[in-house]
């Protein structure tokens, strides 16, 4: 079977890579020419792990290929999957213009039967609309099929999210079409993964329905994190014994500044703009949003408060991107606290594995540095903003000696208050107590 994925950026691509491992023919189509010259040649324009050994295996055994001829993709595929930004309008609703562009260079170029696939997150109706947009500007009378297959991934594990995932969705009103989409998600039968068909329209919910739930969750352990420093109590523990309920489950009961990235913050508002749309008012979605907003405001005041003040200080921030394994930083939290500090008057020195130089650009003022020491010279803290595994096992000692105050802010609980003060550090975490010796006079 051939297929084409039209739109290179991180779903489009990591789709195409891996169907490509399944074995299956595969060209990826973009307009952008740079970006297709650099993808023929193996260089992936982001961070993901594994995805650049994939793309090269899927290059150099000749099954994936890119193009920015988009008629001649859709002439030699059986199966298009649409992989283009649906990016929030300022009422929070999805700008669906890139998937209808598509939809009618698909209808134009048609000579023959063919399953579109909509991969990218799209409100509910979006498949009928897809459906009026192709048949209103085909050159001919030629059947088509209309399917929703909302991804999954997880930035940081996409690959293993692809090739092992919890579920398959496919949403369409045509057994021809789900056969030809099982056949091409054949492989993942022999891991028995789960598939939901359904309608098309039940397909296009589930997609925000769970991202919004994921969202809550983490916007509700955050209310619980700031009530336990309130109570004396400890959200680690809370969340485990929450987590160790099968209804409840642990993940996404991490306590932090709040939830970032290309996805829960705009599919939380397209629910919310859904909602008013069909007269129905999302009352908890709205409450995730805010919840979300406030978290990063009370980051600012818990570090305001820890450091005795903002202005004329000097904090080194690890980690940028919204999450680690990734370098994405679209509405990461990181990004809005390091502004607010620097709007306050502090000097903020950053590193990040993946994402520093890009961080920079973002966010005006901000110095780069090129590891976590080299960011702490002259701190009066050290706050660790992104989990990655590099700052998981800082050397405190080498970290004390470049500060001039050891203050360690964790607003991911990354480390364990006894550990971190047994260096002579003062520490300060979200939803637990504070921990070790009252902050001396900065150094001069």
């Amino acid at each position: 079977m051939h297929i084409s994925v039209i739109g290179t950026g991180y779903v489009g691509l990591v789709t195409g890579a891996c169907f490509a491992e399944f074995g299956v023919a595969v060209t990826c189509v973009d307009k952008d020419a740079a970006r297709i010259e650099r993808l023929k040649k193996g260089d992936v324009p982001f961070y993901e792990p594994g995805i650049t050994e994939l793309v090269a295996k899927g290059l150099r055994e000749g099954r994936l290929h890119f193009t920015t001829d988009a008629a001649k993709a859709v002439e030699d595929a059986l199966v298009i999957f649409i992989a283009v930004g649906t990016p929030p309008r300022p009422d929070g609703s999805s700008d669906l213009s890139f998937v209808e562009d598509v939809g009618r260079a698909i209808a134009k170029t048609m000579t023959g039967y063919k399953v579109v696939v909509t991969k990218s997150t799209v409100p509910v109706g979006t498949g009928e609309r897809l459906r009026e947009v192709i048949r209103a500007h085909r050159s001919g009378d030629f059947r088509f099929d209309i399917v929703s297959n909302p991804e999954f991934l997880r930035e940081g594990s996409a690959i293993d999210d692809f090739m092992r995932p919890n579920r398959v969705v496919l949403g369409a009103d045509s057994e021809q079409a789900v056969a030809i989409m099982k056949d091409l998600y054949r492989p993942l039968y022999l891991i028995e993964t789960p598939f939901v068909v359904t309608d098309i329209q039940s397909a296009e919910m589930i997609k925000y329905a769970s991202n919004a739930f994921l969202a809550v969750k983490i916007s509700f352990i955050n209310e619980i994190a700031n009530l336990c420093e309130k109570v004396g109590a400890d959200v680690q523990v809370v969340a485990k014994g929450m987590g160790l309920d099968q209804r409840i489950g642990s993940k996404f009961l991490h306590a932090g500044p709040g939830f970032g990235g290309s996805c829960f913050p705009k599919d939380l508002a397209a629910l919310v703009h859904m909602g008013e749309t069909a007269g129905q008012h999302m009352q908890i979605a709205e409450a995730a949003v805010r919840v979300n907003e406030e978290q990063r405001e009370r980051m600012v005041k818990k570090i305001e408060a820890a450091a005795g003040g903002l202005k004329g200080k000097t904090f080194a921030v690890l980690g940028l991107s919204f999450k680690p394994n990734t370098n994405d930083l679209r509405e990461a939290p990181a990004l809005d606290i390091a502004k607010a500090l620097l709007k306050a008057g502090a000097a903020v020195r950053a590193c990040d594995p993946a994402a520093l130089e890009e961080g920079c650009k973002l966010v005006p003022g901000l110095a780069p540095a090129k590891d976590a020491y080299d960011a702490a010279k002259g701190a009066d803290a050290v706050v660790i903003m992104t989990e990655w595994n590099q700052f998981r096992n800082l050397d405190f000692d080498q970290l004390k000696k470049a500060m001039r105050a050891p203050l360690l802010i964790d607003l991911r609980n990354v480390y364990e208050a006894a550990r971190v003060t047994g260096f002579g550090f003062q520490y300060v975490s979200v939803g637990r107590a504070d921990k070790g010796v009252v902050r001396a006079k900065t150094r001069a």
